[in-house]
């Protein structure tokens, strides 16, 4: 069983009403287990595991201008982490100057780190999602403006 499919048969069993599922082949074993917490879609009609492009946002400043930018999205679904390790630094914050291709954050899925880039140059003006916290895929987590 190869990665993507992997991810293929998390994402069908997140999507069923299933609350756990159990699969074993050929020495390959899998157990899942789902949360049934709420879910919001926030790029509707993105049914399967295709990267989604990175979307484009008005950020709205103090002085009322609009600033084009864009959002950072998950993935895949998993554990957000802003960090290589507990005792580490955050890979970036808030004002830091980002280049296309830098690590921004990993994403924890099934035992394995999945590295997260931005996907646009310039400066993080938000940070979505919290050190630890569980994200879904398609779920905003950066904003570059």
């Amino acid at each position: 069983m190869v990665f993507e499919d992997v991810l293929k048969l998390v994402q069908a069993v997140s999507d069923s009403s299933l609350s756990s599922f159990k699969y074993e082949a050929e020495g390959v074993k899998i157990s899942l287990k789902a949360d049934r917490a709420p879910k919001v879609s926030l790029q509707p009609g993105i049914d399967d595991m295709t990267e989604a492009p990175p979307l484009t946002l008005a950020i709205p400043t103090k002085a009322g201008e609009a600033v084009e930018g864009t959002l950072v999205t998950s993935p895949l679904v998993g554990t957000f982490y802003t960090a290589p390790a507990e005792d580490a630094d955050a890979f970036v914050q808030v004002g830091d100057r980002v280049k296309e291709g830098q690590t921004l954050a990993i994403v924890e899925a099934m035992k394995l780190m999945n590295e997260i880039e931005s996907e646009a140059e310039g400066t993080i003006v938000e940070i979505l999602v919290s050190n630890g916290e569980a994200v879904e895929y398609g779920q905003p987590l950066f904003r570059i403006a």
